[in-house]
């Protein structure tokens, strides 16, 4: 079996393959000061409620956005399950090619998810994942990625204006049942859900312009069923994309 976690600012997915068959996943939230030791044992604990054998994983894949995180399950995966994880970061053959002035700063997470787009719907393709940022990713048909995109997540523009608002206060992100609100919790479910819903909008319709094509468009992450619910610039919602790429570069990087 192989392990697949991705390590993001405010939650880790958790993927086991067997095969190309995802077995289980699972989400729980990031927490930065906790140890290898530690989050062992909460992973020991979900295969155990999954009926897994810990075991019987093979091969661990990682790709995290949270430095102090890093070490920490690298010693996870040693120390717990025996493998030598694979970490995407620079060096680690992603299967892609990279047109941007950066490469080596680009997140672990967008690599996979921009690979896993390319590999399922071919180019051009725009990936989109919906998380404590929102990050929009682009490759072209050749599978060169060329850039993208970052807006502040949902959950964070929301807890902004909960925050600096003093009269606002929390609400479910959720559609309201109209765009022009009739009172305080579907005036910010306007602006928070169909607004966002505007943002991507633009955002796609301006990197086709550039593309000087139409594209694919796929998304991810918690909120992205709800935005995708909301307007047709998103062609396809693949929950477990992340995951599939960590596959993919693990295949490609697979210790000896």
């Amino acid at each position: 079996m192989l392990l697949t976690i991705d390590i993001g600012n405010t939650n880790i997915k958790i993927g086991v393959y067997q095969g190309d068959e995802l077995l289980a996943h699972w989400r729980m939230a990031t927490e930065r000061l906790k140890l290898a030791d530690e989050y062992a044992v909460m992973i020991y604990n979900l295969f155990a409620l999954g009926g897994l054998d810990v075991k019987q994983v093979q091969g661990c894949a990682i790709s995290c956005v949270v430095p102090p995180l890093t070490n920490q399950f690298r010693v996870l995966s040693r120390n717990y399950l025996g493998v030598e994880p694979v970490i995407i970061g620079p060096g680690v053959a992603s299967g892609l090619r990279y047109e941007i002035d950066t490469p080596d700063q680009l997140g672990a997470d967008r690599v996979a998810n921009s690979l896993a787009a390319f590999r399922r719907y071919g180019g051009p393709v725009i990936a989109i994942a919906f998380g404590t940022a929102t990050a929009f990713d682009v490759i072209t048909e050749a599978g060169v990625y060329i850039g993208g995109a970052i807006a502040p997540g949902i959950g964070i523009s929301a807890d902004a204006l909960f925050r600096l608002a003093a009269r606002l206060y929390q609400v479910e992100l959720a559609r309201p049942p109209q765009v022009i609100g009739k009172n305080t919790v579907h005036y910010m479910q306007s602006g928070l859900i169909l607004g966002y819903a505007g943002l991507v909008e633009g955002l796609v319709r301006r990197m086709q312009a550039e593309l000087g094509a139409p594209c694919t468009v796929v998304a991810t992450g918690g909120l992205a069923e709800v935005i995708a619910g909301e307007t047709d610039a998103i062609t396809v919602v693949e929950p477990y994309l992340t995951l599939e790429g960590l596959k993919m570069i693990y295949d490609m990087n697979r210790p000896a």
